[in-house]
């Protein structure tokens, strides 16, 4: 079993998922960093490290900390490959299980952007919802102001979502190789 199971609690922490916000102190930007640390050193120490890589990089967008990337990283690491993954329609299914009342897309967004510099977690709760349940309305919300998507082609190769992820890892600001050409992945339900 991976480790990560063991520790959901740090790969699902809110500093990890979202990051620091702008006005974060010298001790919350330590500790950040040594969560950062401590759920790297975890992942380097699983076997199945690269494949978690490959299938959060080009099969799903999941949110945390996911085979010592954070989701902002996995984005530039997918800009960097031209590729998309098309977050999955979630909405109608937890509409049907959910015996909660649904959730305005709408509100949702417009307290976001009431309060850009409160977490998501704070903005859930004011919702009286889930955290996964806002995240989902703002990926919906990222997602329908992208426009429509080209029409899937192949997948990048695990060599090459290997060698972004370095170059986005190091810092680096240029792409190892030219970009190739845009590329959409649909999302495949697990």
């Amino acid at each position: 079993m991976p480790s990560c199971t063991e520790f959901s609690d740090l790969f699902q922490h809110p500093v990890l998922d979202e990051g620091l916000s702008a006005g974060a102190d010298a001790d919350e930007r330590r500790q950040a960093t040594m969560m950062v640390r401590k759920a790297r050193n975890i992942c380097e120490t699983c076997p199945l490290l690269k494949s978690c890589l490959y299938d959060a990089v080009v099969k799903h967008d999941v949110a945390g900390f996911v085979a010592q990337t954070t989701q902002r990283q996995r984005g530039e690491i997918r800009r960097r490959l031209g590729i998309t993954v098309v977050p999955e329609d979630l909405d109608t299914l937890a509409g049907v299980m959910s015996p909660n009342r649904q959730v305005d897309h709408d509100e949702v967004l417009r307290l976001r952007r009431a309060n850009p510099d409160e977490s998501l977690e704070t903005l859930a709760h004011r919702l009286g919802c889930s955290l996964s349940t806002v995240k989902r309305h703002l990926r919906r919300a990222r997602t329908d102001a992208a426009g429509p998507q080209p029409e899937p082609t192949r997948r990048p190769r695990l060599d090459e979502v290997v060698a972004a992820t370095q170059d986005v890892l190091a810092g680096s600001r240029r792409p190892r190789t030219a970009a190739p050409a845009e590329r959409r992945v649909a999302s495949t339900a697990a």
